[in-house]
């Protein structure tokens, strides 16, 4: 989480005029009690009228609230869009978010704005990805955050199948199908995987370390080279 989002967490946190201690805040932010001490500071410092004291606990004194964002016309139209394409062809939690995401993107507009959401007439088809798929979307993005190897029982396009452990580096999205770049450790190298060819995939119950040649940046200047080699193969058979 970002330090920017963790403060705003914190501040919703204290919201009501309810005590709430350090350790709370730490264990619902998954940051150390220090870390949060810290951040209390500079919220005071900044102004924000948070009462209390290490050890006893805080809570924010009524009447305090953060200005309310102001979006263009655009930038509406665009968050709108955006996360109904989540809703549509992403993970069960990042369709849910998006709904959460449109619901506060409502609560914060100007009365004024407010029905802009319901008047973007960008719309994306509803079930397009399947339930399983939609898990598995939601189990690979966790473990790319965690650096976790997974283990894929994975069939190639002529149908053959075989079980791989993989390094998950990212996910990426072409229109309706969703793929997979990891360390293929069988292989020990870089590969795709299409999502709607993973028949399951679990967590291999261990974690990585980034290692030289084995992530994601690795991997771009790989394509990079390729494609660089292609093109001057090209050259080289236009010129002849």
């Amino acid at each position: 989480m970002r330090r920017a989002d963790r403060l705003f967490q914190i501040v919703q946190h204290l919201r009501g005029g309810r005590l709430v201690t350090a350790q709370k805040l730490g264990t619902w932010l998954e940051v150390s009690e220090r870390t949060i001490y810290r951040d209390i500071a500079d919220l005071q410092s900044t102004g924000v009228p948070i009462d209390g004291e290490a050890g006893v606990g805080y809570m924010m004194r009524e009447g305090f609230d953060l200005p309310p964002l102001m979006f263009t016309r655009d930038e509406i139209v665009a968050l709108v869009a955006g996360a109904r394409m989540v809703r549509a062809f992403g993970g069960a939690t990042m369709a849910r978010a998006a709904e959460e995401a449109l619901v506060k993107i409502g609560s914060v507009l100007p009365d004024s704005e407010k029905d802009r959401i319901s008047r973007t007439e960008i719309h994306a088809p509803m079930y397009v990805v399947s339930d399983a798929a939609r898990a598995a979307i939601d189990l690979i993005e966790r473990a790319i955050e965690k650096r976790q190897v997974l283990t894929l029982d994975y069939s190639d396009e002529a149908g053959r199948g075989s079980l791989r452990d993989v390094r998950p580096l990212g996910l990426w999205f072409w229109g309706r199908v969703w793929t997979l770049v990891g360390w293929c450790e069988m292989r020990g190298d870089f590969r795709a995987f299409r999502i709607d060819r993973i028949s399951e995939v679990r967590s291999a119950e261990r974690s990585f370390k980034p290692e030289r040649g084995k992530q994601l940046a690795d991997f771009y200047r790989t394509v990079e080279r390729n494609e660089g080699m292609m093109h001057a193969s090209d050259q080289r058979s236009l010129s002849g």
